[in-house]
């Protein structure tokens, strides 16, 4: 019996295909978080303004007695303003929800060892809950969805990146004379997506500091058709600090006067792509920042499953499909042919 519309990645290895269920999801509601008061010491203070009285100077003196309330004060000179409600915000208080104020804690005490890091959220986070036991699993819950979340920033990376064909790993890295860090993020976003949508270009990447000098950088897989590549590629000697010794890099003249040095690596066979998804994963884990994809980098295609093409089930209670290598690809029952870059190509493709 075959198996319809199936979601296919490619893990490095094999084929796997989920097989399409019709399980219907209701959305859970979400749980409306309440809101805490954070108090930041280092926040400067304002001056707080006053309530005293302003004299009506366009006023007329009037018989009072014959007036209203309100009347008596528009016409008495005299108007007082509005008392400040009681929970009103100090200047150097945020309103927040207690997740939020994890994630900001968390990202700020990052380069922490686990256990200094848990100790830490927990002394932060206690003024917020009633007890000890409390505080300790939230914040053991939190820590868990975060481990979670990279996890699956790992596997999102890692399908999106073996669906497709990559031929350069490039460095761009941030120059104070040309950019301030928030001009050189958006006009290399900028530029990045132009030559995405306009030239075919595919990146996956990064942002990153360097370690020392705290210096911004961008690294990513890039795949760059033959002919869209923008100014020239120079071979420059240069010695690295890294290694301690001198090396030759192949930098382009385009992105050098736009934004400062950059560094383009020949991707030549597998396992430099392998030791390059590596390298981003590293930069993931240690900055927390998010991947940053170009448009079209899906993790799956879409392919009917023939049953004499699977070899065997797998994963959680067996629901995966592990494939032969050269399986036929089936696109609403019209076969497409055995795959290969060219037929994925002409699938269905699903995130």
């Amino acid at each position: 019996m075959p198996f319809p519309e199936c979601k296919v990645y490619f893990d490095g290895s094999h084929y796997i295909a989920i097989p399409h269920t019709e399980k219907h999801y209701r959305p859970r509601p979400k749980k409306k978080e309440e809101l805490i008061t954070v108090r930041d010491d280092n926040a400067s203070e304002f001056p707080v303004e006053s309530t005293e009285v302003i004299p009506n100077v366009n006023s007329a003196p009037q018989n009072g007695d014959a007036l209203s309330p309100l009347e008596q004060i528009e016409v008495s000179g005299i108007r007082e303003k509005p008392k400040q409600p009681a929970n009103i915000l100090q200047p150097n208080e945020r309103l927040m929800t207690k997740k939020e104020l994890f994630n900001e804690l968390y990202q700020q005490y990052l380069h922490l060892k686990k256990s200094e890091r848990r100790e830490k959220l927990m002394t932060a986070l206690r003024p917020h809950f009633k007890t000890d036991n409390a505080v300790k699993n939230y914040v053991d819950s939190n820590i868990e969805r975060k481990r979670r979340n990279l996890i699956m920033r790992h596997i999102r990376l890692t399908r999106k990146v073996n669906l497709q064909t990559f031929n350069y790993f490039v460095t761009f890295t941030f120059n104070g004379k040309l950019h301030t860090e928030e001009s050189f993020r958006k006009g290399l976003k900028k530029t990045l997506a132009n030559f995405a949508s306009r030239k075919g270009w595919k990146y996956v990447g990064v942002w990153e500091r360097s370690p020392e000098k705290q210096r911004l950088h961008f690294h990513g897989l890039f795949y760059i058709p033959k002919g869209t590549m923008p100014g020239l590629l120079l071979e420059k000697s240069d010695y690295s600090f890294k290694s301690h010794r001198r090396q030759i890099t192949v930098q382009n003249t385009y992105f050098n006067e736009r934004f400062g040095r950059s560094d383009f690596e020949k991707i030549d066979d597998y396992t430099m792509l392998g030791n390059s998804v590596a390298y981003l994963m590293k930069y993931l884990e240690k900055t927390g920042e998010k991947i940053v994809y170009s448009k079209g980098l899906p993790q799956y295609f879409i392919s009917d499953i023939m049953e004499d093409d699977i070899v065997t089930t797998i994963g959680l209670e067996d629901k995966k499909l592990l494939l032969f290598d050269d399986f036929e690809c089936w696109d609403e029952g019209v076969s497409v042919g055995k795959v290969n870059a060219d037929t994925i190509a002409q699938l269905r493709k699903s995130n």
